[in-house]
């Protein structure tokens, strides 16, 4: 046996070379490079025994075959030794091509020293990437925390966790998937790096052996989608490596985050699915309150528009109301017919008035931010859509029990007919009023009960006179 002493130098320069940078892919590959430089290795390379630790297969210098990369030992051609860290194998570092003759027993020392260091360098690596991975994740967590409880919609909301979880686990995919009423559960939102194409709409069917795991709310990690038996969906054979996390807290599940990667890119590391699974119960965290948050807003907004409507209902409609009696009153005793038919029209107008003011108390009694589910919510929003385009906010009115009286069909075909006259009175010139009635108290022209809309405007008419009314009609 050789005396290591003489090459004692290049020994310690290539230990403190493994040493001197922290990020584990590069400390990796100056352990290769410095064995090969110590040993007059053509080649080397190192194999991890468990590649979803790090996410990393292999390193290594060009030239190096199948047969050597596998070896642990030691033959004239080639030599390979495991590298350890805290007790447990990494990887085995294996070279082979000795320039100048077989590998001696000097050779191997030099590589168990260097190992026994590597081995520390990869632990400290190690720790450095977790701590800056849990660092990003954890930054990540906190972006979306604040993003839900500035006040973003729903929709929006379940895209900025799907969008920012997918680009902390480098995936190709990050898809939110909600419970379905059929028991399932289905693809709702999808960040995607190009077009998600059909995955939004995707389902998990019942039944399905993957689904009971989450909707129990339990974390599934797949090596292969596409090959592993739980997975059902007609999108799986697209991706490879996949993290499915439970959206969950106190309890209540909201839905599930998938971070699928493409078929034959590298696992997940246990770091990464651990860190993972933190951020998916801190968005869920942060869902819900941000959906508290806009429920305490929508109520506080609500009560506001309720205590104006009540406003409006007990002191101006009274008021009129009381004024209106006062008008009729003063007509019967009245014995001037002109200044009778004046009275009338007054009293004609504070009905319409009334009429009106009832209607903007229904429209603020209206849960806002919801879509209308009574007729005259219906009524209403078609109106307010019209005002957009208009500039001005056509009144409406109903006279008689709408709700009760419209049937579904025939309401249907009303919103049909007020959308065209609408739409037609905007195009008039010089439109700056607009009438609607909504009349079910009305009598058709064959004695029929029936419902009567009538949509007025002061625009031009196309036969030139400065009035136009649209009428539709049908019996109840």
């Amino acid at each position: 046996m050789t005396d290591p002493v003489p090459r004692l130098p290049s020994l310690l320069e290539a230990v403190l070379s493994v040493g001197t940078d922290l990020e584990l892919r590069a400390t990796l590959q100056r352990i290769v490079d410095g064995a090969a430089e110590l040993t007059g290795a053509r080649s080397a390379a190192l194999g991890m025994v468990d590649p979803g630790h790090d996410g990393l297969l292999e390193i290594r210098t060009a030239g190096l075959s199948a047969t050597d990369r596998s070896l642990v030992g030691r033959t004239d051609d080639s030599l390979g030794v495991p590298i350890r860290v805290d007790d447990e194998v990494f990887g085995n570092l294996c070279l082979a091509g000795k320039r100048g003759g077989p590998f001696t027993d000097e050779d191997e020392q030099l590589l168990h020293v260097l190992a026994a260091q590597a081995g520390i360098a990869i632990g400290n690596a190690r720790l450095y990437e977790t701590a800056r991975q849990r660092e990003r994740w954890i930054e990540g967590a906190a972006a979306v925390t604040n993003a839900l409880l500035s006040g973003v919609a729903a929709a929006d909301a379940l895209m900025t966790v799907a969008e920012r979880a997918r680009l902390l686990a480098d995936a190709s995919a990050g898809v939110i998937l909600q419970p379905t009423d059929e028991g399932g559960m289905e693809i709702v939102t999808a960040s995607t790096l190009d077009d998600p194409g059909d995955l939004v709409g995707t389902t998990i069917e019942p039944g399905s052996p993957v689904l009971e795991q989450l909707l129990g709310g339990e974390p599934v990690f797949v090596e292969d989608s596409a090959t592993d038996a739980r997975m059902t969906t007609r999108v799986r054979h697209r991706f490879g490596p996949s993290m499915l996390l439970p959206l969950q807290t106190a309890g209540r599940l909201i839905g599930t985050l998938a971070l699928p990667r493409h078929r034959g890119d590298r696992p997940y590391t246990s770091v990464e699915r651990l860190l993972a699974t933190q951020f998916a119960s801190q968005a869920a965290l942060a869902l819900v309150l941000a959906d508290t948050q806009h429920g305490r807003e929508r109520l506080a907004v609500y009560e506001d528009r309720d205590r104006i409507a009540r406003d409006l209902h007990d002191l101006v409609v009274q008021r009129l109301f009381a004024t209106g009696m006062m008008l009729e009153s003063t007509q019967r005793r009245s014995t001037d017919d002109d200044v009778s038919e004046t009275l009338g029209t007054a009293v004609d107008e504070l009905q319409s008035t009334i009429q009106e003011v009832r209607t903007a108390i229904f429209a603020l009694q209206q849960p806002p931010a919801d879509a209308p589910t009574t007729f005259r919510g219906k009524v209403l929003r078609e109106t307010a859509g019209a005002a957009a385009v208009l500039g001005f906010q056509p009144s409406t009115r109903f006279l008689g029990a709408v709700e009760s009286r419209l049937p579904e069909p025939v309401a249907g075909h009303l919103l049909a007919a007020l959308r065209r006259a609408l739409a037609e009175a905007s195009r008039r010139p010089d439109v700056s009023r607009i009438e609607v009635t909504v009349d079910v108290t009305a009598t058709l022209p064959d004695g029929r009960p029936g419902v009567r809309l009538t949509v007025y405007d002061n625009g031009a008419a196309d036969d030139g006179s400065s009035t136009t009314t649209e009428t539709w009609q049908s019996p109840l």
